[in-house]
């Protein structure tokens, strides 16, 4: 089957309802922009190769998004309505056989399985072409789907052109088809522009078939928003949050707790172990993955970061590309940022700031420290207030701390430096020169301390005064 079939996805259009001048498909919703939702539930017909995106607005931006994913793309440059975006495409589909599927870069939640049924049942009622359908509370404005014999559709009939009876008729057509491939394009060329748009609509091609007498089926859809897609900002949103709630049930079916799921962003790649605890207000995006029986608490931010089993991030952390192993504490409020790998059992405390730096297993960190460009050792102890400075102005400079060194509260190791395993930096120091295995380093000046000082200042200040 998925040798003779072809997926076209139009997502030429701008959306101008959209208020944006960012093109509708690009939007984003669930983690991923509306059209790369499309293309991953057409993966389940049709390979990549065999999957053409008709672009227009803001192509190149489109093509540099799904490029990766090995898809064709084809160039609508005056958009000039659904079958004019199909024409675009003849010269690359209509002397092949089989059946093309057309679908629309704006559904982010078709799924797989609805596409599955629609070329079953295309195939299997051998038919010239197979639509997706939808039942409407208030249909007013779509085309109606009038059934024949045997769920034959025996009229497509638009809302200017429906008679009383066919008023009450809630089935409307989705516009999303899978056609027998030649008969779609030897209709293509008999499309008109007699309409309030003055556009070429494939719709009409669908009409055209019943009027001849072909075999026109329906397949309906489980769900409105499945099909119908988002013109708003608005309604993109209600996508949004329906796709996240599918996310969470998905991830609550698999064992995860998640308290008040309505209040949490977790993003459609997430990934999540059993047993791990999700609290209110977390947000989980991008390709996050988070081990088992781990706890996540309200306010924290992850993105594209990895955490193992037994992980406790409280409140307020915001991780960003980072990986932290197993058994580790963070927070509440450190930030981690890109390259922060964190040891197992390491602890990253309240205000701590890490980037691109690794602390080794069992190593803390747990007041109010900067730790940039720094490699640190196992069982490393990092006093409130130790800093690691590690840029000149020009360059990035690395400091590396051995294992079960000691770092006293309020120093600042001048990078680049190295801190020997076993040795001591005196709270308040700072370091520039690398500290031998098992010493102790002091970079402070020595204290003075002046009895009765406050005394004789005042006495001077009052006696000035009295001059």
């Amino acid at each position: 089957m998925k040798s003779q079939l072809n997926v076209i996805i139009l997502a030429a259009g701008l959306g101008t309802r959209m208020k944006s001048k960012r093109a509708k498909v690009l939007h984003r919703a669930g983690g991923l922009s509306l059209i790369e939702h499309v293309v991953r539930a057409s993966s389940a017909i049709a390979p990549a190769d065999r999957t053409t995106i008709v672009v227009g607005h803001q192509g190149e931006q489109v093509r540099a998004l799904l490029a990766p994913s090995g898809v064709r793309f084809v160039d609508q440059k005056e958009q000039k309505g659904t079958g004019h975006a199909l024409l675009a495409c003849r010269k690359s589909l209509a002397s092949e056989s089989g059946l093309v599927v057309v679908l629309y870069g704006d559904c982010p939640l078709l799924a797989p399985s609805t596409l599955s049924e629609l070329v079953r049942r295309q195939t299997a009622g051998k038919a010239a072409a197979t639509l997706i359908t939808t039942r409407l509370d208030d249909p007013t404005g779509y085309g109606r789907i009038i059934f024949g014999d045997h769920g034959k559709v025996q009229a497509i009939v638009e809302q200017k052109d429906l008679t009383p009876e066919q008023l009450h008729v809630r089935e409307i057509n989705s516009g999303i088809y899978c056609f027998e491939t030649r008969a779609l394009f030897a209709n293509l060329d008999a499309l008109d522009t007699n309409n309030a748009h003055g556009e070429f609509y494939l719709t009409d091609v669908a009409a055209m078939l019943v009027a001849e007498g072909k075999r026109v089926v329906a397949v309906k859809a489980d769900s409105v928003d499945e099909v119908l897609g988002a013109n708003t900002i608005a309604e993109m949103m209600h996508l949004d949050a329906a796709m996240r709630l599918a996310t969470a049930k998905r991830l609550m079916a698999a064992g995860v707790t998640i308290f008040r799921p309505e209040t949490c962003i977790i993003d459609s790649e997430v990934t999540i172990g059993p047993d791990t605890v999700i609290e209110p207000y977390v947000q989980l995006l991008g390709r996050t993955t988070i081990g088992s029986e781990s706890r996540i608490r309200s306010y924290s931010v992850i993105q594209n970061s990895q955490l193992g089993d037994n992980v406790t991030v409280r409140n307020g952390c915001i991780l960003d590309t980072a990986e932290v192993a197993d058994n580790a504490i963070l927070g509440p409020y450190a930030h981690l940022r890109p390259e922060s790998r964190i040891g197992d059992g390491a602890h990253v405390g309240n205000f701590v700031e890490t980037k691109k730096t690794t602390m080794g297993k069992g190593s803390k960190a747990n007041h109010l420290s900067y730790l940039g460009d720094t490699v640190i050792g196992a069982g490393v102890n990092i006093g409130a207030g130790a800093i690691t400075c590690n840029y000149d102005g020009v360059h990035k400079h690395l400091t590396t701390i051995g294992d079960g060194a000691f770092i006293g509260s309020d120093s600042t190791l001048v990078a680049p430096v190295t801190i020997g395993a076993g040795s001591y930096v005196a709270a308040g120091s700072s370091i520039t020169e690398d500290v031998p295995e098992g010493a102790l380093a002091l970079g402070r000046s020595r204290q003075t301390t002046k009895p009765g000082w406050v005394a004789a200042r005042k006495a001077a200040a009052d006696a000035k005064k009295g001059c």
